[in-house]
């Protein structure tokens, strides 16, 4: 069938949605919510059989839906209405939600229902949330949705509140003082669940030091106390907050100003000057982290939006380092459980006196870490991908010897969408030796997701497995122990193919080679990559559909 995207952004669940039903047959384009005007004249180019609207802020116009069935996506169990539905969910401490597919009509959210999917709640952000069990619910109901469509004859479900297995309800736009936190009051678990519902975004609006700020990315403390309210540490760039029953790290803040635009940074950056005084001190709750087990050692890091900044990738180099000195010989590459990287941390370089100084520093840090793993030939290396991978982030895990993800990860294998940018990370010895030299320049041209079965297929990656993550936990513990247990023999053939390619062309030649054309994206005349910086950083509003995603347009020629 020919389904059209009707959708606010590409996002996660987007591409996910996207992946599946390509995977499955369907020709399916993209065309962002910028006007009616424009979704229209979308409608009329592509004439799709059906209308899929994954991710919208606002109503598809009255005159496509009265024409042709428009499936909505929204993020709630079936009756729930209302625009934020996982916020009231964290918030209120639901303990089952789900996604219900529902026909567009008049009424927001009402119209009879196709399909829905429910999960089992997870004490955990709200984007964490939507990018995995919010994803995978609604990647089965939209399924199950679209084979009713294809088979014919379904009547989709009214609306009825009264019936006992419709428990949702209409809920109005959260406001921040439903969500306030009263540091007088508020327990550690209650503080959790506000700031966690309004991650991403809007994000809970707080007074930290005398500054207005909106708060994200909190995670629990079980050893620090002080007084409630009061900024009791700050440690790599998050700040500890006590509360009544013990204290919560706070990783990120956006100051709320109008003079001028601001984004998220780390909280302390943020905070600067006004935490002199505040201890320096770590706490139970690490962005990187080691552990080992049956002569296996796996290495967490955990970063935001799988952002990795200069500094990060050193900690994490100087963690890879400690580690590959261990009594092991086997290191698992963990990532985090929602990315295992994206690449450069766009907002810090962004924020810094000179971004194409900094963005220099920071491909350079991301390239050391790379060639430390690449040279390691004292241990197996595993990139595990639990969660989603994109740009530079997917080219570091294939700087391992065996590369492994989830079966609903979705890689984005390219670095061209921002601003036309070269890429570095050793992708040109990497991605070639995998996948060959002509498919790997089409997998990094088309700018397009891959799920983690088409990386398999393609040679991008060596196995996916795990319908969720405590399976691919499980799966990646077996085959580290299995290949520790085969190590002699896997390092000597690791160490010989590495002498082989290093005496064809050293890995100091490929970088010097990426490095030239990324210096041009950085400090030459088109400055493509840094408006695009820009506007990712600041959420500038899309002004057209990238030709890319919209098949129409390029069928249609506009």
């Amino acid at each position: 069938m020919r389904i059209l995207f009707l959708t606010h952004s590409f996002n996660s669940l987007s591409q996910r949605l996207y992946l599946e039903l390509m995977g499955r047959g369907h020709e399916v384009s993209i065309e962002f919510d910028i006007s009616d005007a424009v979704t229209l004249e979308a409608v009329a180019m592509y004439r799709p059989d059906l209308i899929i609207a994954p991710f919208l802020k606002r109503a598809i116009p009255e005159e496509i839906w009265r024409k042709q069935v428009c499936l909505i996506v929204h993020p709630g169990i079936r009756g729930d209405r209302g625009p934020s539905a996982l916020d009231w969910a964290i918030l209120n401490g639901e303990q089952e939600w789900g996604v219900t597919v529902l026909q567009a009509a008049a009424e927001m959210d009402a119209g009879g229902i196709w399909a829905s999917a429910n999960f089992p709640m997870r004490a955990a952000s709200k984007g964490s949330l939507y990018r995995n069990e919010v994803t995978a619910a609604a990647a089965a109901a939209v399924l199950e949705a679209v084979e009713k469509f294809e088979a014919g004859g379904f009547v989709p479900e009214p609306l009825d509140s009264a019936r006992p297995d419709v428990r949702g309800q209409w809920r109005p736009a959260m406001r921040q003082e439903d969500r306030a936190i009263d540091w007088r009051d508020d327990d550690a678990s209650t503080v959790l669940r506000k700031i966690r519902s309004a991650d991403g975004f809007p994000g809970v609006l707080d007074e930290v030091l005398g500054e207005a700020c909106y708060l994200y990315d909190a995670h629990p403390e079980t050893g620090l106390r002080g007084a409630p309210g009061e900024i009791i540490a700050h440690y790599n760039g998050m700040i500890c907050r006590a509360t009544v029953d013990g204290a919560v790290w706070i990783g990120h803040l956006k100051k709320k100003q109008e003079s001028e635009p601001a984004f998220k940074l780390p909280a302390a950056m943020v905070l600067g000057e006004k935490l002199a005084g505040v201890a320096e001190t770590e706490g139970a709750w690490r962005d990187i982290r080691y552990e080992e087990k049956n002569g296996v050692g796996t290495l967490h890091f955990e970063f935001y939006n799988g952002a990795m900044s200069t500094a990060q990738c050193g900690r994490l180099l100087q963690a890879y380092q400690e580690a590959i000195r261990r009594d092991t010989k086997v290191i698992v590459l963990a990532g985090g459980a929602d990315f295992w990287s994206n690449g450069l941390h766009l907002n810090l370089i962004e924020a810094a006196d000179s971004p194409a100084d900094e963005s220099w520093c920071n491909i350079n840090a991301m390239n050391d870490l790379a060639r430390a793993i690449l040279a390691t030939d004292s241990h197996f290396i595993i990139s595990a991908l639990q969660g989603n991978a994109g740009a530079g982030g997917v080219f570091l895990a294939l700087a391992a010897d065996r590369v492994v993800a989830r079966e609903g990860v979705v890689l984005n294998p390219h670095y061209k969408a921002m601003g036309n940018l070269y890429g570095s990370e050793y992708w040109t010895y990497l991605l070639p030796r995998r996948v060959g030299a002509e498919r790997a320049g089409e997998i990094t041209g088309n700018r397009l997701p891959v799920r983690a079965r088409q990386a398999k297929e393609l040679g991008l990656i060596d196995d996916c497995f795990g319908s969720d993550a405590a399976g691919f936990r499980c799966g990646v513990e077996a085959l580290a122990e299995s290949l520790a247990a085969d190590a002699p023999a896997l390092l000597a053939e690791k160490r010989a193919e590495r002498r082989r390619d290093e005496a064809e062309k050293p890995l100091a030649a490929y970088r010097a080679e990426e490095l030239a054309q990324m210096k041009r994206n950085f400090y030459g005349f088109d400055p493509s990559y840094h408006v695009a910086r820009y506007n990712f950083v600041h959420k500038v509003l899309h002004s057209r559909t990238p030709r890319h995603l919209a098949l129409h347009r390029r069928i249609g020629g506009k």
